[in-house]
């Protein structure tokens, strides 16, 4: 006869077979719940966006499933394994944006993908959000902290050749992220607070030469209507206007799946990727964007409790890297979308369709995984 302790050590015994099982593929267990969660809330909200694409919304789960495989294949491997394919793979990131640069595939007047028909079609510049700061992490873990200026001066000169390439694309927004990814591994090793203020100083004068040597018209324009949104409200202010108006008309528990205007009635353009959230916030209104920001920021505290823990140079500062560059990706949408800085196309972190984007970040969570479930194994070494 069972009784229900029996019943009760059962349970416990399922929850602890579960917890080893994923101890042995280094698997962290919270990480995943959150990004599972997230996948199933994003093809709810994708399917809206789209139109009810079942198209868009067979390639987005297939994406997931892709990037899920590299997240767990890439959490197998100790990060000091991982450390030493660092300078290849950058070294391949930078000839395949040379690849794009020269003979890449063109799509609504960008260069950015490398395109096999029948093949594969892919985008070079988001697999160095990866590679940026695992390159300059591999660097600077191998010299005294802090660092030096000669290793200042080599680990921007490591930043600025994918940055250029990137910016050539055109794409501004990766550009910045690969920059920030790179400058936070600096920032984290203990760059010193006069060189600190001296860059701040030469933002002014950095950001005159690039609007006048760097940045395409269309660039410049989106800076204007950021200003100044109303300026043109059928022109190039109708995103921004659009999107306010899309999340301001959600209120506080929106208007229902599938129910929003804005996206369904064509009022908002690119409604199912850069203005997703705009989508979000009609249908499902101010709680379903509070949702959405706390899944996000339990992810990041448990990228920086990640990075706390990690027992490697190499580890703590990739590990720091890649969750505020995922803080500022989700800044640097929200933002844009809701009016408060300029569009820069950065799509929103697992929601925004795209498939590169998706397994990217998924692999970045698979290091922040290996760092964080070899720690033990590193310990005792």
């Amino acid at each position: 006869m069972t009784t229900n302790f029996d019943r009760t050590l059962s349970s416990e015994d399922v929850m602890r077979r579960r917890a080893t099982l994923l101890q042995r593929l280094h698997i962290d267990g919270l990480l995943l719940l959150l990004l599972l969660v997230l996948a199933c809330g994003s093809l709810f909200v994708l399917y809206s966006a789209s139109g009810k694409s079942w198209d868009l919304l067979t390639k987005q789960a297939s994406s997931f499933g892709l990037g899920l495989v590299a997240m767990v294949v890439i959490a197998q491997f100790e990060p000091r394994f991982l450390a030493r394919w660092v300078p290849i793979g950058y070294v391949l990131g930078v000839l395949l944006l040379i690849v794009v640069d020269i003979m890449g595939h063109n799509a609504m007047g960008a260069t950015r993908w490398i395109n096999i028909p029948g093949v594969i079609r892919f985008q070079p510049a988001e697999f160095m959000k990866i590679l940026m700061p695992a390159t300059i992490a591999w660097y600077l873990a191998k010299r005294s902290l802090p660092p030096r200026l000669k290793h200042v001066v080599v680990s921007l000169a490591l930043i600025v050749v994918p940055f250029v390439l990137v910016v050539r694309q055109p794409d501004l927004g990766t550009s910045l992220l690969i920059l920030a990814s790179g400058t936070f591994v600096l920032f984290m090793a203990g760059l010193q607070w006069r060189w600190i203020a001296g860059a701040v100083a030469a933002v002014v004068p950095v950001a005159v030469g690039m609007w006048t040597f760097v940045m395409h018209d269309y660039q410049k324009q989106r800076i204007l209507t950021f200003l100044d949104p109303e300026s043109d409200p059928l022109g190039t202010g109708w995103n921004i206007i659009q999107s306010k108006a899309a999340i301001g008309s959600g209120g506080v528990f929106g208007k229902g799946w599938l129910l929003g205007t804005q996206s369904h009635l064509d009022f908002l353009p690119e409604s199912h990727t850069d203005f997703i959230i705009a989508v979000l916030g009609e249908e499902f209104g101010l709680v379903g964007i509070c949702l959405l920001l706390l899944i996000y920021l339990l992810l990041i505290a448990r990228g920086l409790v990640i990075t706390a823990q990690a027992q490697t140079l190499f580890g703590k500062l990739l590990a720091g890297s890649l969750t505020m560059t995922f803080f500022v990706y989700v800044l640097v949408n929200i933002g844009m979308v809701s009016g408060l800085l300029p569009v820069v196309g950065v799509p929103l972190p697992f929601i925004s369709y795209g498939g590169t984007s998706l397994v990217t970040l998924l692999s970045g969570f698979g290091v922040l995984m290996a760092v964080h479930t070899h720690r033990k194994w590193i310990a005792q070494v």
